[in-house]
Protein backbone atom coordinates (compact mmCIF):
# COMPACT_ATOMS: atom_id res chain seq x y z
CA UNK A 1 0.00 0.00 0.00
CA UNK A 2 2.28 3.13 -1.26
CA UNK A 3 -0.40 5.37 -0.23
CA UNK A 4 -0.55 4.02 3.47
CA UNK A 5 3.64 4.31 3.31
CA UNK A 6 3.33 7.89 2.35
CA UNK A 7 1.15 9.43 4.85
CA UNK A 8 3.11 7.41 7.47
CA UNK A 9 6.22 9.50 6.79
CA UNK A 10 4.21 12.75 6.36
CA UNK A 11 2.81 12.01 9.94
CA UNK A 12 6.77 10.98 11.08
CA UNK A 13 7.93 14.00 9.46
CA UNK A 14 5.28 16.29 11.00
CA UNK A 15 6.39 15.18 14.66
CA UNK A 16 9.68 14.65 13.97
CA UNK A 17 10.79 17.35 11.68
CA UNK A 18 14.22 17.30 10.19
CA UNK A 19 16.70 20.09 9.68
CA UNK A 20 15.93 20.90 6.61
CA UNK A 21 12.31 21.17 7.05
CA UNK A 22 12.72 23.53 10.16
CA UNK A 23 15.09 25.71 7.19
CA UNK A 24 12.59 25.49 4.77
CA UNK A 25 9.76 26.88 7.12
CA UNK A 26 12.06 29.75 7.98
CA UNK A 27 12.64 30.44 4.70
CA UNK A 28 8.65 30.66 3.74
CA UNK A 29 8.09 32.73 6.96
CA UNK A 30 10.49 35.23 5.79
CA UNK A 31 8.84 35.88 2.43
CA UNK A 32 5.51 35.57 3.58
CA UNK A 33 6.63 38.95 6.79
CA UNK A 34 8.09 40.81 3.45
CA UNK A 35 5.03 40.14 1.44
CA UNK A 36 2.69 41.41 4.53
CA UNK A 37 5.37 44.70 4.83
CA UNK A 38 5.44 45.46 1.10
CA UNK A 39 1.47 45.48 0.90
CA UNK A 40 0.93 47.47 4.07
CA UNK A 41 3.22 49.91 2.79
CA UNK A 42 1.99 50.14 -0.43
CA UNK A 43 -1.31 51.10 1.19
CA UNK A 44 0.51 53.81 3.32
CA UNK A 45 1.93 55.20 -0.12
CA UNK A 46 -1.21 55.26 -1.66
CA UNK A 47 -2.73 57.01 0.74
CA UNK A 48 -0.17 60.01 0.47
CA UNK A 49 -0.68 59.46 -3.21
CA UNK A 50 -3.90 60.89 -2.78
CA UNK A 51 -2.68 64.20 -1.06
CA UNK A 52 -1.82 67.84 -2.92
CA UNK A 53 1.60 69.01 -3.39
CA UNK A 54 0.51 71.82 -1.00
CA UNK A 55 -1.20 69.52 1.69
CA UNK A 56 2.03 67.12 1.58
CA UNK A 57 4.55 70.00 2.16
CA UNK A 58 2.19 71.36 4.91
CA UNK A 59 1.88 67.99 7.10
CA UNK A 60 6.10 68.12 6.35
CA UNK A 61 6.26 71.47 8.11
CA UNK A 62 4.29 69.91 10.79
CA UNK A 63 6.41 67.09 11.21
CA UNK A 64 9.98 68.97 10.86
CA UNK A 65 8.62 71.76 13.69
CA UNK A 66 7.51 68.58 16.14
CA UNK A 67 10.51 67.03 15.28
CA UNK A 68 12.48 70.51 16.10
CA UNK A 69 10.34 70.44 19.13
CA UNK A 70 11.12 67.27 20.85
CA UNK A 71 14.94 67.51 19.79
CA UNK A 72 14.76 70.41 22.04
CA UNK A 73 13.25 68.39 24.70
CA UNK A 74 15.43 65.55 24.57
CA UNK A 75 18.36 67.59 24.69
CA UNK A 76 17.17 69.49 27.65
CA UNK A 77 16.23 66.28 29.17
CA UNK A 78 19.67 65.15 28.54
CA UNK A 79 21.54 68.40 30.39
CA UNK A 80 19.54 67.82 33.22
CA UNK A 81 19.73 63.97 33.61
CA UNK A 82 24.00 65.18 33.24
CA UNK A 83 23.65 67.87 35.96
CA UNK A 84 21.88 65.49 38.70
CA UNK A 85 23.88 62.28 37.90
CA UNK A 86 27.06 64.87 38.69
CA UNK A 87 26.05 65.33 42.03
CA UNK A 88 27.04 69.28 41.74
CA UNK A 89 24.22 71.13 42.99
CA UNK A 90 21.94 68.31 42.30
CA UNK A 91 19.27 69.77 45.10
CA UNK A 92 19.21 73.28 43.08
CA UNK A 93 18.85 71.75 40.20
CA UNK A 94 15.85 69.19 40.98
CA UNK A 95 14.03 72.40 43.06
CA UNK A 96 14.38 74.27 39.69
CA UNK A 97 13.17 71.72 37.35
CA UNK A 98 10.40 70.93 39.55
CA UNK A 99 9.52 74.69 40.14
CA UNK A 100 9.92 75.01 35.98
CA UNK A 101 7.44 71.63 35.38
CA UNK A 102 4.54 73.29 38.21
CA UNK A 103 4.45 76.45 36.20
CA UNK A 104 3.73 74.55 32.80
CA UNK A 105 1.55 72.25 34.54
CA UNK A 106 -0.20 76.07 36.00
CA UNK A 107 0.02 76.87 31.82
CA UNK A 108 -1.97 73.29 30.72
CA UNK A 109 -4.68 73.63 33.31
CA UNK A 110 -4.94 77.75 32.53
CA UNK A 111 -4.56 78.89 36.01
CA UNK A 112 -1.78 81.57 35.28
CA UNK A 113 -1.33 84.14 32.54
CA UNK A 114 0.67 83.38 29.75
CA UNK A 115 2.88 84.82 26.94
CA UNK A 116 4.77 83.62 24.19
CA UNK A 117 4.96 83.46 20.29
CA UNK A 118 2.05 82.47 18.18
CA UNK A 119 -0.98 83.96 16.18
CA UNK A 120 -4.26 85.32 16.27
CA UNK A 121 -7.13 83.87 14.57
CA UNK A 122 -10.25 85.97 14.01
CA UNK A 123 -12.96 84.43 12.53
CA UNK A 124 -15.81 86.44 10.80
CA UNK A 125 -19.58 84.58 10.97
CA UNK A 126 -21.64 87.08 9.28
CA UNK A 127 -24.25 84.70 9.06
CA UNK A 128 -24.11 82.65 12.62
CA UNK A 129 -23.06 79.25 10.55
CA UNK A 130 -20.06 78.71 12.67
CA UNK A 131 -21.04 76.40 14.91
CA UNK A 132 -19.90 74.42 18.28
CA UNK A 133 -18.28 71.49 16.18
CA UNK A 134 -16.35 74.36 13.90
CA UNK A 135 -14.78 75.88 16.86
CA UNK A 136 -13.87 72.40 18.59
CA UNK A 137 -12.30 71.30 15.46
CA UNK A 138 -10.64 74.77 15.91
CA UNK A 139 -9.64 74.20 18.90
CA UNK A 140 -7.79 70.82 18.22
CA UNK A 141 -6.51 71.46 15.08
CA UNK A 142 -4.81 74.03 17.16
CA UNK A 143 -3.37 71.53 19.87
CA UNK A 144 -2.18 68.76 17.16
CA UNK A 145 -0.35 72.08 15.71
CA UNK A 146 1.46 72.07 19.05
CA UNK A 147 -0.40 75.00 20.76
CA UNK A 148 0.44 75.28 24.20
CA UNK A 149 -2.34 78.24 25.61
CA UNK A 150 -5.75 79.17 23.86
CA UNK A 151 -7.56 82.01 24.73
CA UNK A 152 -11.13 82.82 22.91
CA UNK A 153 -12.37 86.64 23.13
CA UNK A 154 -9.84 87.78 26.13
CA UNK A 155 -12.56 85.84 28.24
CA UNK A 156 -12.49 81.86 27.64
CA UNK A 157 -9.22 80.37 28.79
CA UNK A 158 -9.15 76.99 26.57
CA UNK A 159 -8.32 73.62 28.69
CA UNK A 160 -9.02 69.82 28.54
CA UNK A 161 -12.26 70.64 30.22
CA UNK A 162 -13.40 73.57 28.27
CA UNK A 163 -16.80 72.51 26.38
CA UNK A 164 -18.78 74.74 23.34
CA UNK A 165 -22.44 74.86 22.64
CA UNK A 166 -24.93 77.03 21.24
CA UNK A 167 -27.48 79.39 22.52
CA UNK A 168 -30.01 80.39 19.46
CA UNK A 169 -27.97 81.95 17.19
CA UNK A 170 -24.92 82.28 19.75
CA UNK A 171 -22.00 80.75 20.86
CA UNK A 172 -21.47 79.87 24.04
CA UNK A 173 -17.83 78.52 25.79
CA UNK A 174 -18.06 77.17 29.25
CA UNK A 175 -20.79 78.97 29.76
CA UNK A 176 -20.01 82.11 28.21
CA UNK A 177 -21.66 83.84 25.79
CA UNK A 178 -19.29 84.60 22.84
CA UNK A 179 -19.73 87.35 20.16
CA UNK A 180 -18.44 88.20 16.74
CA UNK A 181 -16.12 88.05 15.11
CA UNK A 182 -14.27 85.18 17.45
CA UNK A 183 -10.56 85.59 18.21
CA UNK A 184 -8.93 82.95 19.05
CA UNK A 185 -5.20 83.88 20.79
CA UNK A 186 -2.88 81.09 20.34
CA UNK A 187 0.75 80.07 21.79
CA UNK A 188 2.86 77.98 20.34
CA UNK A 189 5.41 78.00 16.97
CA UNK A 190 3.65 80.65 14.47
CA UNK A 191 4.49 78.95 10.80
CA UNK A 192 2.94 75.40 12.60
CA UNK A 193 -0.16 76.96 14.07
CA UNK A 194 -1.14 78.91 10.90
CA UNK A 195 -0.02 75.80 8.75
CA UNK A 196 -2.84 73.81 10.90
CA UNK A 197 -5.55 76.04 10.42
CA UNK A 198 -4.54 76.34 6.28
CA UNK A 199 -4.67 72.31 5.77
CA UNK A 200 -6.92 71.34 3.25
CA UNK A 201 -10.81 70.36 5.54
CA UNK A 202 -9.20 72.45 8.32
CA UNK A 203 -10.42 75.49 10.13
CA UNK A 204 -9.86 78.23 7.24
CA UNK A 205 -11.93 75.72 4.42
CA UNK A 206 -14.64 74.75 6.75
CA UNK A 207 -15.60 78.66 7.55
CA UNK A 208 -15.28 79.70 4.23
CA UNK A 209 -16.74 76.86 2.35
CA UNK A 210 -20.21 78.25 0.58
CA UNK A 211 -22.20 76.40 3.38
CA UNK A 212 -20.64 79.05 5.97
CA UNK A 213 -19.75 81.85 4.04
CA UNK A 214 -17.05 83.53 6.71
CA UNK A 215 -13.71 84.45 6.50
CA UNK A 216 -10.79 83.93 8.68
CA UNK A 217 -7.64 86.15 9.48
CA UNK A 218 -4.70 85.00 10.29
CA UNK A 219 -1.87 87.10 11.90
CA UNK A 220 1.61 85.91 13.51
CA UNK A 221 2.89 87.75 16.66
CA UNK A 222 6.16 87.72 18.32
CA UNK A 223 4.37 87.98 21.67
CA UNK A 224 0.72 86.67 22.37
CA UNK A 225 -0.31 87.33 25.95
CA UNK A 226 -3.13 85.35 27.19
CA UNK A 227 -4.58 87.22 29.96
CA UNK A 228 -8.40 84.86 30.93
CA UNK A 229 -8.19 82.17 33.50
CA UNK A 230 -9.94 78.96 34.05
CA UNK A 231 -11.37 78.06 37.34
CA UNK A 232 -10.34 75.01 38.60
CA UNK A 233 -12.55 73.17 40.55
CA UNK A 234 -12.06 70.87 43.06
CA UNK A 235 -11.67 66.66 42.00
CA UNK A 236 -14.37 64.85 43.56
CA UNK A 237 -14.36 61.43 42.09
CA UNK A 238 -10.80 60.89 40.13
CA UNK A 239 -8.06 59.95 42.92
CA UNK A 240 -4.28 59.28 42.13
CA UNK A 241 -3.54 55.62 40.84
Amino acid sequence: MPEAGLWRRIGRDLVHPSRGQFLVAGVLFLIGLLVVTQLAGGREQDTYSSMRRTDLVQLLDQLNAEQERLSQESTRLEKTKQELASGADARRIAAEQNSKRLDQLHILAGTVGAKGPGIRLTIVDPQHKVGPEILLDAVEEMRDAGAEAIEINDQVRVVAQSWFSRDGQQLVADGKPLQTPLVLDVIGEPHALEEGARFRGGLVSQVQAEAVGGEVAISRLEEVRITALHESRPVRWAKPA
